[in-house]
Order: structure tokens, then C-alpha cells, then sequence
């Protein structure tokens, strides 16, 4: 039989809050964080707001040596990872039987786009020693191995807006057939420069309510006009079940099926039918062995994009046929800290797993009038409601999908 795996522990740095406790206190205060730029001057864009991580400071997390020399997606990633592996008390654990996953979209590249401008200015000299380190898509996951002594397999993704959801679920397989005994998993991202930012703005993927920042991310919304750019992580402490319970750890959640699909169909755009994100959701199930009644939330990527959210919509009443979606319960959490690309799919799974631990599930922050092209049963405000199984989704760029389906331990 193959072996079951668990949630242990939650490390997160969000717009909204970190560690899980100050996520989850975001969550439920359903306030939205994004703000003007001021990391840089975003008048040229037409887009001039985002989702900062206001009280982030690498030395905060690091000694000052690491501090100094991570980037700030390594850095947000290995952060993350500390506070993963401290709460979930892996250290039990071999560390060559440990693994990382990490996924993200952009990785380093903000920082090579700073370093790009001071050799501009300044020539060779003034390119940190560092950049060849702190560019390549593995940099979060080999600074986490490295951190924490981990020789299991240290493995990042660049699977767009779907790589912290990849990566959990790669993670979950790795665990669940026997090739690691525990894994950091989840996703990091540190896109706010002008380039990076400037590149999405330009093809007009991004909100430009730039005089109503706080109300500008709107999953679901009628009113939604794109996408708001966010950046942290989030970091799921994984490990073998039996083992986790043998120590006395305590469980979060049971991650128990994952899928994973491409549309093959545009870069930017979803199909619209939503045929293979739909595919997605029923590999995780049948992965889960579950049936489709059997799920009691879902967490959708409400992406607040004119074009995904219907495309979104259609693929859940696909893959969980029209009973199911007529009655349960969906929000998009993306109003609250915006579209944080590779780590939503992990900042998501984070807060679904606590909606099933802790009894209560997500509102969709700024739904006020819902597009009436999205038959879904959309919950306005978090709400009590106990869930023993939940269905994570993550779509991105290029047309990747990933679905997760958690469950309540038992």
C-alpha cells in the first residue's frame, strides 16, 4: 500500500500576515493589502499597484551573513522554509531522507534585473559577486537544502502561476511512494521591480484601478479588470504519516490526491471550455480515490482576469459535475494579497489546509456583485463550516494546471 502523507507544519511570509497563525489572522479579517508601488516609480505602466511585503527583513530570519548574500527570493524562501521545518518539528526526520521543493515563476530575476542596472552604471564592478548564484530556477530550493543540512532532494520548477501547487504535489508523491521520508514543499516569489513588473503590465494582465488599490483584486467580480502583481512564500512541512505519528507531531492536514494537465492551447489565455484544467481536478481525485461529492471547498485561483474565471468556472462544474458545483462552497483568496505568481498555489494550500483544521472556510475579499458568467456557489465572507475534504486549484501561464486535495486526518 502506499503510504499516506500529512501536513505537519506551515511557514509563510504574505502581504497579509506570517507565519501561519498571522496568515490565517488575514484570512479571516478579510481585508485586502494591496497598496501604490513604492519599491520603484510605476508611473510609466498602467498599473501602478501591487501587494508588498511591508515587514520582511532578511535579518530578521538569516544571520547577517546569509542575509547579506541571499536575494530576496531566496531569502523569502528560505524564511519560509525555517519557520516550516521548526513548526513541524522535522528535524526528527534523516536529512537524506528530506527533501525540498520549491517552486516559482520568476525566481531570481528581479534581482538580476538590479544587478543588470548597476552594470549599466557602473560596469562589471558593480554586479553583485552573487548573481550566477542567485538567478537559476533551483536557487530557493538548494539555499533551503543548504540552510537546513538537507541532502534528500533539493528540486525547483518554473511552472508558472501553478509551481508552489507542482511543487507541493510532487513532494506529496515523492513522500507517498517511498523515495523521501519527509519534504519541504511549497513556492517563492519576489517580482516587484520595474522590468518584471513592467513585462506583465504591458501586456495588460494587471488591475489599472490604480485610484482604488485596496479594492482592485476582485476574484469573481463583474467588475474585475486583471490580475493584482503580489510576492511572498509559503512552505508546507510534509512527511510520511506513521512516522509523523509515532513522535506524537500534530497534523494540519492529509494532502491525499494530486493532478496535473496543460491546456496546449495559447500562453497567456485558458481554454476556454476548461476540458484540461478540468482533467487536473479529476486526476487529483481519482489519485485520492474519491468521488466528487466527496469534496466540501474548494479554493479556486480566482486569478480576477476577465478570461480565467469563467474558463475556471466551467472546469469545476467539468470535473465535479453540476450537482456538486450547485452546492459547494467556493472562494478565491487572491483579494486579500494579490496574485503572488509561483507561491499562490503554496499560499493557497497553506490556507486550505488550515480551513480544514481550523473549522472555518475563506471569503473572496472585494465580491460584491459576482459575474453572473461564473455559476458557482461563491462564499462573500469567511464562514464556519466544517470540511473534511477541500480541492486546491492553480492555473498559469502556458496553459499549467495543478489541483490538490486535502483532507482532514483521520
Amino acid at each position: 500500500m502506499k503510504r499516506r502523507v500529512v501536513i505537519t507544519g506551515i511557514g509563510a511570509i504574505t502581504p497579509v500576515g506570517s507565519g501561519a497563525d498571522g496568515l490565517w489572522q488575514g484570512v479571516i479579517a478579510n481585508r485586502s493589502a494591496v497598496r501604490t508601488i513604492d519599491r520603484f516609480d510605476p508611473s510609466p505602466f498602467p498599473s501602478h499597484i501591487a501587494a508588498q511585503v511591508d515587514d520582511f527583513d532578511p535579518a530578521d530570519h538569516l544571520d547577517a551573513r546569509r542575509a547579506r548574500r541571499l536575494d530576496r527570493f531566496s531569502a523569502l524562501s528560505v524564511a519560509a522554509a525555517r519557520m516550516a521545518f521548526d513548526r513541524g518539528g522535522l528535524d526528527a526526520h534523516d536529512p537524506a531522507r528530506t527533501g525540498v521543493w520549491i517552486g516559482s515563476a520568476l525566481g531570481g530575476v528581479a534581482f538580476g534585473e538590479e544587478q543588470h542596472a548597476g552594470y549599466v552604471a557602473h560596469g562589471v564592478r558593480g554586479v553583485a559577486p552573487t548573481l550566477a548564484l542567485a538567478v537559476f530556477g533551483g536557487a530557493g530550493a538548494s539555499n533551503v537544502a543548504l540552510d537546513l543540512g538537507l541532502t534528500g532532494p533539493a528540486v525547483g520548477n518554473a511552472n508558472s502561476c501553478a509551481s508552489g501547487a507542482v511543487a507541493i504535489g510532487q513532494a506529496f508523491e515523492a513522500i507517498r511512494d517511498g523515495t523521501v521520508d519527509a519534504a519541504l514543499a511549497g513556492g517563492s516569489e519576489a517580482p516587484l521591480a520595474p522590468l518584471t513588473f513592467g513585462a506583465f503590465a504591458m501586456i495588460r494582465v494587471l488591475s489599472q484601478r490604480n485610484d482604488d488599490p485596496e479594492h482592485a483584486s476582485r476574484p469573481f467580480d463583474a467588475g474585475r479588470d486583471g490580475f493584482v502583481m503580489g510576492e511572498g512564500a509559503a512552505i508546507l512541512a510534509l512527511e510520511e504519516r506513521d512516522a509523523a505519528l509515532r513522535r506524537g507531531a500534530r497534523v494540519i492536514a492529509e494532502v491525499v490526491g494530486y493532478g496535473a494537465s496543460n491546456d496546449a492551447y495559447h500562453m497567456t489565455a485558458p481554454r476556454p471550455d476548461g476540458r484540461d484544467a478540468a482533467r487536473a481536478v479529476v486526476t487529483a481525485l481519482a489519485d485520492a480515490g474519491l468521488e466528487p461529492d466527496r469534496i466540501g471547498y474548494v479554493n479556486a485561483h480566482g486569478s480576477a482576469t476577465p478570461l480565467n474565471e469563467p474558463a475556471e468556472a466551467r472546469a469545476i462544474r467539468r470535473a465535479l459535475g453540476d450537482d456538486v458545483a450547485d452546492r459547494v462552497p467556493v472562494s478565491g483568496t487572491k483579494g486579500l494579497y494579490g496574485h503572488a505568481l509561483g507561491a499562490s498555489g503554496a499560499i493557497e494550500a497553506a490556507i486550505t489546509a488550515m480551513a480544514i483544521d481550523r473549522g472555518t472556510l475563506p471569503g473572496t475579499c472585494n465580491l460584491e456583485i459576482p459575474d453572473p458568467e461564473i455559476q458557482l456557489n461563491l462564499l462573500c465572507d469567511a464562514t464556519p463550516v466544517a470540511v473534511d475534504v477541500a480541492l486546491s486549484t492553480s492555473f498559469g501561464f502556458g496553459g499549467m494546471n495543478a489541483a490538490l486535495l486535502l483532507a482532514r486526518h483521520a
